[in-house]
């Protein structure tokens, strides 16, 4: 199973464990991702975001700024 079809609780509790993740984030809402940004963000945890390009600025601001350094976004 990739970690992009596991459930948005289980990513954050696995970011708030200080496990790093590297999944596709297509699909995922903003404030799914913002909620796993956050959680990386308190335990420290590198995040890796992928397919993000098509997102608006907007958006990866708010991700970003939850992530506090925690997250790369890329293609």
């Amino acid at each position: 199973m990739g970690l992009e079809l596991r459930l948005t609780d289980d990513l954050v509790r696995i970011a708030a464990s200080g496990g790093g993740l590297r999944f596709q984030a297509t699909s995922r809402l903003t404030e799914d991702l913002v909620r796993i940004a956050l959680a990386g963000s308190n335990s420290g945890a590198r995040l890796y975001f992928l397919g993000m390009s098509s997102r608006l600025t907007e958006d990866l601001v708010r991700i970003a700024l939850a992530g506090k350094g925690a997250v790369v976004f890329e293609n």
